[in-house]
């Protein structure tokens, strides 16, 4: 199972996160997110991928951005469509398409974005399309059938640890824990600390 800490955007508290060895480290382009990165990105070591989420954006700017920042994943977390998200594979990244769950879901409609995209995620349905800071149902992923792996994202904090550990147990493809909002200082700013406690009770299965 791998880790990713989004919403990162202060240099120094990158550098101190990165010391963690998630497996994933997500930054908002996003502009109406309080943790949109309008800066330059430090290049982070080789085994942190350094990822791009993105609200329908224009290809350009995606393209741009990844680029510019030398992203090696993108995550998508607006209303893109299939057609919208085979457009990505040109650009040589992993493509990561985000779902917003609520009390309940459709997980037919994922069959549509099985040859476009490399996993799914599942958030929290909010005012935003993420980082709102608090956990669905997860009870409602016994209905996931497909074999494609997920990211767990959506307010998970200390607290869901026994919940985490419940939950690989089962047949569910799992991937990737992702956490933001309940590590923080500020928006875009992480407690390494708290970080830290989370990722060792984690992996303590």
């Amino acid at each position: 199972m791998k880790f990713k800490i989004c919403g990162m955007r202060d240099t120094e508290n990158i550098k101190a996160i990165s010391v963690l060895t998630p497996d994933y480290m997500g930054f908002i382009f996003w502009k109406v997110s309080s943790r949109y990165v309008d800066n330059s990105t430090p290049k982070l070591p080789k085994h942190i991928k350094k990822t791009g989420v993105f609200v329908d954006a224009s290809l350009n700017y995606i393209e741009n951005i990844i680029k510019e920042h030398q992203l090696q994943a993108i995550q998508l977390h607006g209303n893109e469509t299939p057609e919208y998200c085979k457009l990505m594979n040109r650009f040589g990244v992993e493509i990561i398409k985000a779902f917003s769950v609520q009390d309940s879901f459709n997980f037919k409609k994922l069959k549509l974005y099985d040859n476009c995209c490399d996993f799914y995620l599942f958030d929290t349905k909010g005012e935003l399309p993420g980082g709102n800071g608090f956990s669905f149902d997860w009870t409602i992923l016994k209905n996931y059938t497909y074999n494609k792996p997920f990211f767990l994202s959506g307010g998970v904090g200390l607290e869901h640890i026994k919940e985490i550990h419940s939950l690989l147990k089962t047949n569910l493809p799992v991937y990737a824990i992702d956490v933001n909002s309940k590590f923080e200082i500020k928006p875009g700013l992480k407690k390494t600390s708290l970080l830290t406690q989370f990722k060792k009770k984690l992996y303590e299965l």
